[in-house]
């Protein structure tokens, strides 16, 4: 049983690279064509393959549904939190996730800093759009003309000296963002306040979270937190493999 299994659910990734006749998935399975008719043709009766009018097979309507339902139904959040408190309990400073819905970007989870100086962020709460390392790393990742879209409707509150200044800069931070593949936030929202972020990936690579790791400069400077950096995109990274259904990736917080 197990290795009819195995062999019906290799016909999927050979049927993913496009349509192919009975006799290449009997070549590729390697056996008679009987067998892998009688594969098939219970593939097609659950909706997962379906047979062309040339007689060739591809993958049908009922596996992008099942698996537009499964991503739908995916938590992120849930599957990132063990990640996140790992990583807190290894460097000890506030760790966010954030999601962009709605023209918004929202903390979704929060692991508060096990030092006397707390941030103020909250669960719910919208994070500053133009400066936010978060943010960044949501926005760096919509197709240009939405980022220039957003760029151009937005306020440029200066909180500190080191705020996006306008438009023009936010946009030239964005393309930054996008080409090394992390983000930060170095005094733009509170002088005190330094923040490095990374992007949780979904299958298809683009970003459906941001997560980050933020410290008061009385706990760590600016330089002592960017140190942090590639364990953070480790832990993004292993968030990402999870979510997506890849392999994790080891040795993280």
């Amino acid at each position: 049983m197990s290795q009819t299994v195995d062999r019906a659910l290799s016909i999927l990734p050979l049927l993913a690279e496009g349509p192919a006749d009975l006799g290449r998935v009997a070549d590729r399975l390697g056996v008679h064509k009987s067998t892998a008719l009688r594969l098939l043709r219970t593939l097609h009766e659950h909706g997962l393959v379906y047979r062309q009018s040339d007689q060739r097979y591809r993958l049908g309507a009922r596996l992008f549904a099942l698996a537009q339902e499964a991503m739908e139904n995916l938590d992120v959040r849930e599957i990132a939190h063990p990640h996140l408190v790992r990583l807190n309990e290894n460097c000890g400073h506030t760790v966010h996730l954030a999601v962009y819905e709605e023209d918004e970007v929202l903390y979704i989870d929060k692991v508060d800093s096990r030092y006397p100086v707390r941030m103020y962020s909250r669960i719910g709460k919208p994070v500053a759009l133009t400066v936010a390392a978060v943010a960044k790393l949501l926005l760096a990742d919509l197709p240009e003309h939405e980022r220039r879209a957003i760029a151009q409707k937005l306020d440029y509150p200066a909180y500190t000296s080191r705020s996006t200044p306008d438009a023009a800069a936010f946009l030239r931070e964005l393309e930054k963002v996008r080409e090394q593949g992390w983000a930060t936030d170095l005094g733009g929202h509170e002088e005190s306040i330094n923040c490095v972020a990374a992007p949780v990936r979904g299958a298809d690579g683009r970003v459906v979270a941001a997560m980050s790791v933020s410290a008061p400069n009385v706990v760590a400077t600016a330089d002592e937190l960017l140190t942090l950096l590639p364990l953070v995109r480790r832990t993004a990274d292993a968030i990402s493999g999870e979510y997506s259904g890849r392999t994790p990736v080891k040795g993280t917080a």
